[in-house]
């Protein structure tokens, strides 16, 4: 969200840089254009009565039509409705579409209508939330990684109401939805002013998305100490104190639990002007971006923070990089923008947009990607507008309405060209408009047209893709010098005359990029954009890329190619970045003789990933000589036996402590407690906890647990569908701290294609702690 977009300014921002308003930017003929179409059409294609169902249920009022299902009945119910709320916001900044703002104005007033009915400034659609909100006021708290009092995450999902109607007076003016913000923020204040800082800090270790940006927000739209005092109240200190210290210790977090809250630490930080937790925010984009980033600008594996010195879980596992996480990275770098403006954040910036944002929407039915896999040969599904309710459809809603934001920022009479989108901007304080015209990245230049008299610094950026000194820009036709300034901005001032016409010249050349722990996995990149292949390992396969409406329907879960089977660059050294070839007449589109050697015939096509959908694919690429590439493939067989050899027997597995599999499984527990040692992630409970397993053949065998050495002497029971399976006494005789058990499971056990797995302790003990769970056949 551009931070000066709405509220009253202090002289210190009016001293910094600030994005335009939305509204004053339209986008021209590009991808992003047909992206924001597309994203318009996915948006009207909802039913607001659907996504209002919640809100009206939980109010006490009669519903007008049944609430959506998939994420949106199983607990995280009215999460959707927030994205919604912003997404028509940013689409009606970005489009002016009268139909949108009509949408916009309903939304609000039924919110509204809830509001009232609940009396008390309340909005959500948490299922009982009105219980668990009172428990919660009264001190009763049992927090995990994403529950309270056993609600999935409910203040993550509030907070997409909190931001919705933010976005909805901030991007279209929303008087109504302002007063309800505000009303909303002053439940919370009522609602937490009882709890001590201990339980607040207790509470947070919940996921609660941005709660602490938007009451910073609050507090500067209204100027209010209180709110501020809540948004502090609000920062998770676990996660904030490593960071002011410059340390690393994200590895095994939840990855997108973290980045809304460092959006948070860092727009605190600005309105109070306290440094530490600015410098907090800029270590904690450093280290995400130089040590825990790949090639498209996404992170994390299976939602989590791999080891930064280990990415074979990138390559291994199909739970790529999430399109929520590089939509939080792109609000993070914004902020970091407006208080820095250099330009290696537009370089981050413009990486991700092309490579994650762009290609994470299909761009006949506008449906959405979740995980973005890196693994060789692998592919991704995408939502169905009725049936998919997940988080990364809710941002995706919001994230193709907002091309325009970051294009272009200003500071004075300095004009920023961040990126080179085409669009038209009206710079009303100046009086003049910019149009931006180009054919890029399929051409490697662009032209910016002024219309009006003004004189001002034009600043364009000096992408870190174009080589030293081969940045050409010329005004009217003759050349002028591209000095590049401290900020690698290239200035160019003078006073402009109606009509005048800069032209860049942003010559692109092919590079490799090697995976970021220096493995011998390299991407390929021309200019800004990732390339990418379309493969077809497995010819006349039937793959379904559409998601179905199952909790676990956003994971590409169809079968994996053995990775010895991936493609392989073969060369005698990795300077072979010329040997690519453009193929005449089809933009960014190359092929590399003789360098690719696969198993399946006919030449290698690389293009731009974001014009790859419906097939498999390879992003990274591994790299041998030739003569080791017998002896890697080999070698990657070995590996891989045993792992695919398990997956082909396992019917469903979980990952304890890590949240979306826990989730995806309906944990419940009492008295439970998780954690992560040396990077595993680990479960336990005084009580009980259990997770619903799904068998539908009825050909479970075999329940498989991980244990660790260190548990040793602990004892529980575990049980399938209230029937006692094993009595469990942990011991220390096995050879490794990490070690596996085998229960066998009877023939007949699955009610109903499901198995709920419990876990229950002794008098005096613990169940668990387990580090891993799998159904065998």
């Amino acid at each position: 969200m551009a931070a000066a977009a709405g509220g009253p300014s202090t002289a210190a921002e009016d001293a910094r840089v600030a994005l335009f308003p939305l509204s004053t930017v339209r986008l021209g003929p590009s991808p992003f254009l047909a992206a924001q179409q597309t994203d318009l059409r996915y948006i009207l294609s909802l039913d607001a009565d659907r996504l209002l169902a919640p809100f009206l249920r939980e109010a006490g009022l009669p519903l007008k039509q049944p609430s959506y299902g998939n994420w949106e009945s199983t607990g995280l119910d009215g999460h959707m409705g927030g994205h919604y709320l912003s997404a028509l916001a940013l689409m009606y900044a970005a489009t002016g579409d009268n139909e949108v703002l009509k949408r916009l104005n309903y939304y609000v007033a039924e919110l509204k209508r809830c509001q009232q009915a609940n009396g008390n400034g309340y909005i959500g659609g948490i299922p009982g939330g009105v219980s668990a909100w009172q428990d919660i006021a009264q001190g009763k708290l049992q927090a995990d990684n994403f529950s309270v009092n056993g609600k999935w995450v409910p203040w993550y999902n509030l907070h997409k109401t909190y931001a919705g109607l933010r976005d909805a007076y901030f991007y279209a003016g929303s008087e109504d939805a302002r007063a309800m913000l505000i009303a909303l923020c002053d439940w919370t204040l009522e609602l937490t002013s009882h709890l001590s800082e201990e339980q607040m800090q207790s509470m947070l270790r919940s996921e609660h998305g941005g709660m602490n940006e938007v009451l910073a927000d609050v507090a500067h739209m209204t100027g209010q100490q209180k709110y501020m005092d809540l948004a502090i109240r609000f920062s998770h200190q676990a996660i904030l104190r490593p960071l002011e210290e410059n340390k690393d210790q994200l590895t095994g977090l939840h990855a997108n639990t973290q980045i809304p809250k460092v959006i948070g630490f860092k727009r605190i930080g600005d309105i109070t002007s306290r440094k530490d937790w600015q410098r907090a925010a800029e270590f904690f984009w450093q280290t995400v971006h130089d040590h825990r980033t790949v090639a498209i600008g996404g992170n994390s594996v299976k939602e989590h923070f791999h080891d930064s010195a280990d990415f074979s879980p990138m390559i291994e596992e199909v739970e790529g990089p999430e399109t929520c996480n590089t939509y939080n990275m792109l609000k993070l770098t914004e902020l970091l923008f407006l208080g820095d403006a250099k330009a290696s954040y537009a370089d981050y910036y413009e990486r991700a947009l092309y490579n994650h944002i762009l290609s994470s929407q299909h761009p006949d039915s506008g449906g959405f990607v979740y995980f973005t896999p890196m693994r060789p040969n692998h592919y991704r599904v995408y939502s169905q507008p009725q049936k998919a309710m997940w988080c990364c459809v809710g941002s995706g809603l919001e994230s193709h309405a907002k091309y325009g934001e970051f294009i272009y920022a200003h500071k004075g009479d300095q004009l920023y060209v961040n990126l080179f989108i085409p669009s038209t901007l009206d710079w009303r304080e100046q009086g003049v408009q910019i149009r931006q015209s180009n054919r890029f990245p399929d051409e490697d230049r662009s032209t910016i047209t002024i219309k009006g008299n003004k004189t001002f610094t034009l600043k364009i950026r000096y992408p870190e893709w174009v080589e030293q000194g081969a940045l050409r820009i010329a005004v009217n036709g003759k050349q002028v010098a591209a000095a590049i300034g401290a900020d690698r901005y290239v200035n160019v001032r003078r006073a402009w005359r109606d009509g005048d016409k800069v032209e860049i010249q942003l010559p692109m050349k092919t590079r490799l990029e090697q995976m970021p722990d220096k493995s011998s996995y390299y991407a390929v990149l021309h200019g800004p954009v990732v390339l990418a292949a379309k493969t077809n390992p497995f010819p006349g396969e039937q793959l379904n890329y559409l998601a179905d409406d199952s909790r676990m329907g956003h994971i590409a879960s169809g079968p994996v190619v053995p990775l010895e089977q991936a493609p392989v660059l073969v060369s005698d050294s990795t300077a072979f970045a010329n040997r690519f070839r453009p193929v005449p007449g089809r933009p960014l589109t190359f092929t590399a003789p003789g360098l690719v050697q696969a198993t399946q015939s006919g030449p290698t096509t690389f293009v731009p990933f974001f014009r790859v959908h419906d097939t498999r694919y390879m992003i990274y690429w591994p790299y041998s000589t030739p003569a080791d590439l017998n002896q890697r493939r080999e070698q990657a067989a070995r590996d891989e036996k045993e792992r695919l050899a398990l997956d082909a027997q396992t019917i469903d597995q979980v990952a304890p402590g890590e949240q979306q599999p826990e989730s995806d499984h309906f944990f419940k527990a009492e008295g439970a407690d998780a954690g992560i040692n040396k990077g595993k992630h680990w479960r336990h409970a005084t009580s009980w906890f259990s997770y619903d397993l799904t068998d539908k053949k009825g050909e479970a065998r075999i329940l498989r647990l991980t244990y660790s050495k260190l548990d040793a002497g602990r004892r529980f029971d575990i049980l399938i569908n209230d029937k006692l399976l094993a009595e469990v006494r942990l011991d220390a005789s096995a050879p490794q701290e990490l070690y596996t058990r085998d229960y066998p499971i009877p023939a007949g056990a699955a009610v109903a294609g499901k198995l709920v797995v419990k876990f229950v302790a002794r008098d005096g003990s613990v169940a668990g702690g387990l580090y891993g769970l799998r159904l065998l056949r």
